[in-house]
């Protein structure tokens, strides 16, 4: 791992400009049509990964690629299910932790290649959702990671949907960030996590976090999936 970087507005500067470059990776995902009808999830993920390369020099990620279509979008992430090829009518989630200069970046969005007016609707819930819950976060100082999760479970539901992950988010930073496990719960938004998330992370630096919201319509067999950081840029294009 390279230095610590300890200065709070270097930090959060770096996290802010990992996700720029995010975003303007899932802009060129959509704009070269790589999520495609007949294309496999696992050809699709590979070409986003050489796209990040061509982009931005990116050679490590933090966490497993994913790319889900169809059934696969009702999969939380600790699931691997069957590679799949992409609909002529599908919904699309892409999911990935690219490392830009050593920070992270969680980033996930939801496309809909048809006309299908649920899938529109569930795609278009998934950022009001987000944020609602940021809302939350921002006006409850001391809430904690099983608050958030309650919150945001909830907001889920009064939107129509089903929450479809067993936590919402986690800690991000400089990599690696803070394992997750049994013994360190408070590294994520989940039920158990009973710390205030504003409070310190393990190196004694301010929490930085990601959003996580995972819908999904049980009875049509399909979700969406959109994640960013949650206290940190509040602009989104």
């Amino acid at each position: 791992m390279s230095e610590l970087i300890e200065d709070e507005a270097v930090r959060a500067e770096r996290l802010l400009d990992a996700q720029a470059k995010a975003v303007e990776l899932f802009a060129q995902v959509q704009e070269r049509g790589i999520l495609a009808p007949g294309v496999r999830e696992v050809e699709a993920s590979d070409a986003v990964r050489d796209l990040a390369g061509e982009l931005f020099g990116v050679k490590r990620y933090w966490h497993k690629r994913i790319v889900r279509a169809g059934v696969n979008t009702l999969k939380p992430y600790r699931e691997n299910p069957p590679d799949r090829v992409i609909g002529e009518d599908d919904i699309v989630f892409v999911d990935f932790g690219p490392i830009f200069e050593e920070f992270e970046a969680d980033f996930g969005r939801t496309f809909v290649l048809g006309d299908d007016p649920v899938k529109h609707r569930l795609r278009d819930s998934l950022p009001v959702v987000f944020d609602a819950g940021r809302e939350y976060f921002e006006t409850h100082p001391d809430v904690t990671g099983a608050e958030l999760y309650a919150h945001v479970t909830k907001l889920a539901e009064e939107a129509g949907w089903t929450f479809g992950g067993a936590h919402s988010g986690h800690l991000v930073g400089q990599f690696p960030h803070e394992k997750i496990d049994g013994a360190k719960i408070e590294s994520y938004i989940a039920p158990g996590s009973d710390r205030p998330m504003r409070g310190p992370d393990r190196n004694g630096q301010v929490s930085h976090w990601i959003l996580e919201v995972h819908l999904v319509d049980q009875e049509r067999q399909f979700g969406g999936f959109f994640e960013e950081l949650l206290d940190l840029g509040h602009e989104r294009s």
